[in-house]
């Protein structure tokens, strides 16, 4: 069976002095092992390459028969971690609250355990004839969320 903490600080030392960050490592009891990794400037695949080289001169492939895949969290997967919140403030993110309330709108603030996002409403004001988007701050502790994710949209 894979260490898990030895895999786990071997891609710390791997990443140390840059900008990545660890999204998720899963290791399944086949050894299957997965590394998600992010950066607010993008990863690249040279570096997942680096980072695999590291991996697989700490864990030899004929002591411990392994399959390892080192990537990206993707564009479409929900934040797991603090680092892609903070990489997302300006975007456009969609938000599935854990009693069934989908927001979406901009990520404006992040802070240890919660974020803000704000999210436009129609609202019509007294004596106006047609209602005006106004923009509304929806702060939020992260653990309230079932999901946060980049808003891909074609409009």
């Amino acid at each position: 069976m894979i260490d898990r903490q030895l895999l786990t600080s071997t891609v710390e030392e791997a990443i140390k002095d840059t900008a990545l960050f660890i999204v998720e490592i899963k290791v399944t009891p086949d050894n299957s092992i997965t590394v998600e990794l992010d950066s607010p400037e993008g990863l690249d695949i040279d570096t997942c390459a680096d980072i695999t080289r590291k991996i697989e001169s700490v864990f030899d492939r004929d002591a411990e028969d392994y399959s390892l895949e080192v990537g990206s969290a993707g564009l479409t997967s929900p934040f797991k971690v603090r680092g892609q919140y903070l990489k997302n403030i300006g975007n456009q993110v969609e938000v599935l609250t854990k009693a069934g309330v989908k927001l979406k709108g901009t990520l404006t603030a992040v802070g240890d355990d919660d974020f803000t996002v704000s999210v436009s409403k129609k609202v019509k004001e007294p004596g106006a004839k047609r209602p005006v988007m106004v923009e509304e701050p929806v702060n939020m502790k992260m653990d309230d969320a079932k999901y946060v994710k980049y808003l891909i949209d074609f409009k």
